[in-house]
C-alpha cells in the first residue's frame, strides 16, 4: 500500500548564536520542530500566553518556567527564540545542560539581544561562578529592557541556589509551573508532529503509542521521526499493525 502523505513539513533548523566578550563564536541549534504553532498547551495555556506576551511587549519581560522532564519548558524557550528571529530580532539561547561547552564569561553582552532564554537553570545550582554570572545577566537584562526567560526543573525557592541575591531575583520573576499533558493531549501532539513530518497518523495509532510506549514526550516524538523514515522505506501507511511490526523488530524509542 502506498504511503499516505498530507500537507505539512518541518520548519527549517534555526540557529541562535552569540559572541561572548572573549570573541569566541558559539552557536546552538534549535530543534526543527519547536515552535508556538505546534505547542499543545493543555494545562499550560497561561504560561504560553505569558511567553508570547513578553515577546510582544504586552506582558512581563522576566519570566521563569519550571516543571518536570518533558513538560515543554525547552520547547517554549526555543519557540520564543525562533519567533524573535522570524521578526528579525536578536535572540540568545543558553542551554545550561550543555555547560561543559560553556563558561560564565559567555554571558557578557548577550543582554543586548532582544531576547535571552536560559534553559536548565538547575544544572548550575551551587556553581558560584555560574550563579554570579547569571545574577549579573539578570540585572543587565532588566536595565537594558531585554526579555529574559529562564527555565528549570524546580520552583525558584526549591532550586537550592546558593547566591541569596540571585535566588531572590529568580523568585521575583513571573513564575509558571508547567504540567504534563494528559493522554488525549499527547495524542494531539503526536498527530500534529506527524502532519509536520508529512504523513498522517490515525488517532487510534497515536493512542496506541501513548498507551504502550514511554510517557515522556521527547521519546514519543523521536518515535514519530522513526516511523516517518520506516514508512517511507516500506511505502506503507502508519497503522497499528505497522507500528506493532516495527516495534517488534526492536525499533524502540530512546528511554529517558
Amino acid at each position: 500500500m502506498e504511503r499516505g502523505v498530507c500537507p505539512g513539513r518541518w520548519l527549517g533548523l534555526g540557529l541562535v548564536s552569540f559572541v561572548p566578550a572573549t570573541q569566541l563564536p558559539l552557536a546552538f541549534r534549535l530543534r526543527a520542530g519547536a515552535s508556538f504553532t505546534n505547542f499543545v498547551p493543555g494545562p499550560n495555556e497561561a504560561a504560553l500566553r505569558s511567553v508570547k506576551g513578553a515577546l510582544e511587549e504586552t506582558g512581563e519581560r522576566l519570566v521563569y518556567l519550571w516543571g518536570g522532564y518533558g513538560t515543554g519548558k525547552s520547547h517554549l524557550l526555543e519557540a520564543a527564540c525562533r519567533a524573535m528571529r522570524l521578526e528579525g530580532e536578536g535572540a540568545a539561547f543558553v542551554p545550561l545542560a550543555e555547560q561543559a561547552q560553556l563558561e560564565p564569561a559567555m554571558l557578557q553582552g548577550i543582554e543586548h539581544r532582544a531576547l535571552v532564554c536560559v534553559d536548565d537553570l538547575d544544572q548550575v545550582v551551587g556553581d558560584r561562578d555560574w550563579e554570579e554570572g547569571l545574577f549579573h545577566l539578570y540585572n543587565r537584562a532588566r536595565e537594558s529592557g531585554a526579555r529574559l526567560i529562564m527555565a528549570g526543573a524546580r520552583a525558584p525557592r526549591a532550586l537550592g541556589l546558593r547566591l541569596p541575591d540571585f535566588r531572590s531575583r529568580v523568585a521575583a520573576m513571573l513564575v509558571f509551573q508547567l504540567r504534563s499533558l494528559d493522554d488525549e493531549q499527547r495524542v494531539e501532539v503526536l498527530q500534529l508532529r506527524a502532519r509536520e513530518q508529512g504523513f498522517e497518523l490515525p488517532k487510534d495509532a497515536a493512542a496506541y503509542l501513548v498507551q504502550r510506549q514511554p510517557r515522556g514526550m521527547h521519546s514519543l516524538i523521536q518515535l514519530i521521526e522513526r516511523l516517518d523514515l520506516a514508512s517511507l522505506a516500506a511505502q506503507r501507511r502508519v497503522t497499528i499493525p505497522f507500528i506493532r511490526h516495527l516495534l517488534g523488530r526492536g525499533h524502540q524509542p530512546d528511554r529517558q
